[in-house]
């Protein structure tokens, strides 16, 4: 079972000024699970955890995270510009991209960002696009085969498109090292949504290892490790959530047995969580509308997958809560769809739910990452509000909804667009 981090009475009183559907997120969850975190490596001197600025791209979220500690993992323009503008410039800020123009290097490191290139032929596209190598750079690896956990496979490195090869690591360190980078850092990301408490640290073995003998065959002075993202939460109700805490500890104990000796005790550890970090802390509100009985029986709701895709897009499961009847008996079968014209638009299949009447707000758990963020306008929908919950129960807007004009407002054919204005006014 999974409660609700607010309550049915505060979604209706938040409904007098916003529509649904609408993304909600719950402030005070945010700041304690980044306390967790901190909590988890504070024996590291150096620990940072830069959020994965593409889970939730909202400037009131980084602000949150900013004020907790937490700097920006970015990977695009858009992204550095808002690092920027919350105040996570410099190296508060890494900017970790794949197939990058020039244009968002040059922002980057104009910014002071700490620059984690991803495979070693951007080397010389760095140096074109800006014309020096800063003194501190990061290298992104990939080990390549399978990545395992005791006796089960949890992703396939070797059919990733990030990362460089062993060979090609020792390879840019050099080059780096020869153009006049003075201190490096090693990134690595695995696996996505890893609900284990053995990920990071056995990432964290792997990559102490590959910095001990890149040290020793390049003399590079490695200040930094980023174990990147890949900590995952529960989305179906029972499953075990990890425990940062004893993450952070298995970290630490590979920290001692490999860095330690190897007179590596002033790495500093990073990480860039975005699923961790907030995904918990978010919901998505929507009202039910409709209702269709044909082969099956369908709930109709007012978002759709242009509000939340990864149902859509890989089978994902979220969790469903009808406010206001958590304790009703779980008497119907519902596929509970949006409005696209795609047969994939489903936030639910053959769901067990209580009876739904049309009216009943469903609130769809754990869409705090990557919810509103893969949001898009297919069939002309429009991107709903995002709403901020503070810890004294008062709440903002941090995101109003699109509006038609929106949508029309990057046409190029004026007298087109004004004539769209005319029906929107």
């Amino acid at each position: 079972m999974k409660t609700p981090f607010t309550t049915k009475e505060k979604i209706e009183e938040i409904m007098q000024s916003v529509p649904t559907p609408f993304h909600i997120y719950d402030e005070k969850g945010i700041r304690e699970n980044a306390r967790r975190v901190k909590e988890a490596f504070a024996w590291n001197k150096g620990f940072r955890e830069y959020f994965a600025v593409k889970a939730l791209p909202n400037p009131e979220i980084l602000r949150i995270l900013k004020e907790e500690g937490c700097g920006c993992d970015c990977s695009s323009m858009t992204e550095l510009m808002m690092a920027k503008a919350i105040g996570n410039g410099g190296e508060m800020t890494m900017f970790s991209s794949n197939e990058t123009p020039d244009y968002e290097y040059r922002y980057a490191e104009e910014m002071g960002a700490i620059i984690n290139l991803d495979d070693i032929t951007m080397i010389d596209s760095f140096a074109k696009s800006v014309g020096h190598f800063p003194k501190k750079m990061c290298c992104r690896f990939n080990p390549g085969g399978v990545f395992k956990v005791s006796n089960g496979i949890m992703d396939t490195p070797g059919e990733s498109k990030y990362g460089m090869t062993d060979e090609q690591i020792f390879k840019a360190f050099t080059i780096l090292k020869n153009n006049g980078v003075e201190e490096f850092g090693i990134h690595s990301f695995l696996v996505s949504n890893a609900v284990t408490n053995s990920y990071y640290p056995m990432l964290a073995k792997l990559l102490f290892e590959l910095a001990v003998e890149l040290k020793k065959e390049t003399g590079a002075h490695i200040t930094f490790i980023n174990l990147s993202g890949g900590v995952g939460i529960p989305y179906k109700p029972g499953e075990p959530a990890n425990d940062i805490l004893a993450i952070g500890e298995g970290v630490r104990k590979a920290y001692e047995e490999i860095l330690v000796p190897a007179g590596m005790d002033d790495v500093a550890i990073y990480t860039e969580m975005g699923r961790f970090m907030t995904g918990p802390y978010g919901a998505l509100v929507t009202q039910a509308i409709h209702e269709k009985q044909i082969m099956k029986h369908y709930i109709g709701v007012d978002a759709c997958a242009c509000n939340l895709m990864r149902p859509a897009m890989y089978g994902a499961y979220h969790h469903l809560t009808v406010l206001g009847k958590e304790n009703e008996p779980l008497t119907n079968i519902y596929d509970v769809v949006g409005g696209l014209c795609e047969n994939n638009d489903k936030f639910a299949i053959d769901r067990m739910l209580p009876k739904i009447d049309m009216g009943d707000l469903i609130y769809i758990h754990d869409t705090g990452a990557h919810g509103f963020a893969m949001g898009y306008n297919y069939n002309g929908k429009l991107k709903s509000a995002e709403v901020l919950l503070h810890e004294d129960g008062s709440y903002d807007v941090i995101r109003r909804a699109e509006t038609p004009a929106d949508y029309f407002a990057t046409f190029s054919d004026l007298p087109i667009y004004d004539a769209l204005m005319q029906d929107v006014k």
